[in-house]
């Protein structure tokens, strides 16, 4: 089991997205929100060391923290999160065949301490 904590307000990825245009062929294209690139940052920050990526199937519980009682969309904090997560070289990949499920994961309030709450549970890989 790997059980992380990652403090700051948990941004979503898809709906902090901005509108740029390609110079060369005048096509617009998404790219992240300065807050979730701010985000990004310091969640790569609080995960500490380089170990073998994970590639056998899991559960990702994720219990976020949010600041205030907006209402969220918690899956897309998990998308964002099982990106993070590969992006910090903790899974391999955030597919079906390696994260299997997200059971317990849910959306909670601490305007003191918003953060996110991680544990990465092995499952039995039952095909």
């Amino acid at each position: 089991m790997i059980s992380l904590t990652i403090l700051g307000k948990p941004i979503t990825k898809k709906n902090s997205m901005r509108i740029v245009t390609n110079r060369k062929t005048g096509r617009p294209f998404p790219i992240p929100s300065k807050q979730f690139v701010e985000y990004q940052t310091l969640f790569l920050s609080q995960v500490k060391g380089k170990q073998q990526p994970i590639d056998k199937p899991v559960n990702v519980q994720a219990v976020y923290y949010m600041p205030t009682r907006h209402r969220v969309d918690i899956t897309n904090l998990l998308s964002a999160t099982h990106d993070l997560l590969v992006d910090a070289n903790i899974l391999a990949d955030d597919d079906s065949k390696i994260v299997r499920s997200v059971d317990g994961s849910t959306v909670l309030y601490d305007k003191e301490n918003p953060r996110v709450e991680i544990e990465i549970r092995r499952v039995d890989d039952e095909s």
